[in-house]
């Protein structure tokens, strides 16, 4: 039963590797091809893709968009704070996680962003994240779209020394398929695409179709029990246009390979998919995927190099097989390609 042990889903990696920056043009990652069927690895560039891809197939992609939601400020006394906006509960009142919030008491008001936005604490829970109401309720986004920051992971951070790129992360932190606001964390496995290498995916012939899955801050949390089947996975927001569910479907039937473009869009299709057939519409999912598991909505995943003792790698393992993603880590490791949200990616095939 090693497949539900967390620790069997760890492994080493040099800070070095981390990348805190994508490449530049952003097709220029490297992309690592791994082959299901016979274990082996091929090295090449994203801009390869179009390609790789069956003439027939579909490429899904995960259409939301980033909110500007890392606000850092303070408190009307001084004390240095920093929001992260979690979830939208009514007009003007979200839910958030508040970096020093333990002294923070309801009725206090915190000042964000120099003062742009106010917004003044209601409650906390028992997990400690708070529900704000922010006084600029009517155009918020507006707002932050012009003071907020990228909800950039913990791990950038760290590797960057609390350097700050607002306008260049609010930009890079984003998929040109991007659409609605929702996201608090980007389709990472998105970030690679051009206009350029679309148009060659078209001109082969293959259907892009965009579904919507609001990645959650939940995505950057770890697994903290050792049997994974104990885990409690977070919910997230997800939804598909009735013609999409319809071309999926008859993809299905004639039997076309669909590639998933990450993990969001994978959790999704595997979400819908109900009675046969993928399910048009959408609502919430809390779907945890590791091995074994029967993938039904999905042939191939695009995805990047995820943490270790993820739920994103146990995702991957479940498709490729444990040993064979640790091995190919390894072979990443080894050729110096670059890791997690900015890093370089794979194709599982």
């Amino acid at each position: 039963m090693t497949n539900i042990c967390r620790s069997a889903y760890s492994y080493e990696l040099p800070e070095e590797l981390i990348a805190d920056r994508p490449a530049s043009p952003r097709d220029a990652s490297r992309m690592m091809v791994l082959d299901r069927q016979t274990a082996t690895f091929e090295h090449r560039v994203f801009s390869s893709l179009p390609d790789l891809l069956p003439a027939d197939s579909i490429l899904v992609v995960n259409n939301s968009k980033v909110i500007p939601a890392r606000l850092p400020g303070q408190r009307v006394t001084g004390g240095a704070i920093e929001v992260l906006l979690v979830r939208e509960k009514q007009p003007g009142r979200w839910l958030c996680k508040v970096k020093n919030s333990a002294r923070i008491k309801p009725g206090e008001v915190l000042l964000l962003c120099e003062g742009a936005l106010t917004a003044e604490l209601e409650d906390k829970n028992s997990d400690g994240d708070c529900t704000l109401r922010f006084s600029e309720a009517e155009n918020l986004m507006g707002i932050l779209e012009k003071v907020g920051y990228a909800p950039l992971p913990p791990y950038i951070h760290k590797v960057r020394e609390k350097e700050i790129q607002r306008s260049e992360d609010l930009e890079n932190y984003q998929t040109v398929f991007a659409r609605d606001y929702g996201a608090i964390a980007a389709p990472t496995a998105g970030l690679h695409f051009t206009a350029s290498v679309l148009e060659k995916i078209r001109n082969r012939g293959i259907e892009i179709l965009a579904v919507t899955l609001h990645v959650g801050a939940g995505t950057f949390e770890s697994v903290r029990v050792e049997d994974i089947r104990q885990h409690t996975m977070h919910e997230e927001q997800y939804f598909i246009p009735e013609a999409v569910a319809e071309q999926l479907n008859r993809a299905r039937r004639e039997g076309r390979t669909i590639t998933a473009v990450g993990t969001t869009a994978t959790r999704t299709l595997e979400s819908a998919w109900k009675n046969g057939q993928f399910a048009a519409g959408g609502g919430n999912t809390r779907i945890f995927i590791y091995p074994p598991y029967t993938f039904r909505g999905i042939d191939q995943l695009l995805t990047n190099f995820h943490l270790p003792e993820s739920t994103l790698l146990m995702m991957v393992s479940a498709l490729a097989g444990r040993e064979l993603i640790l091995k190919a880590y390894q072979e990443a490791i080894r050729n110096r390609y670059r890791f997690f949200s900015y890093g370089d990616c794979m194709l599982i095939r």
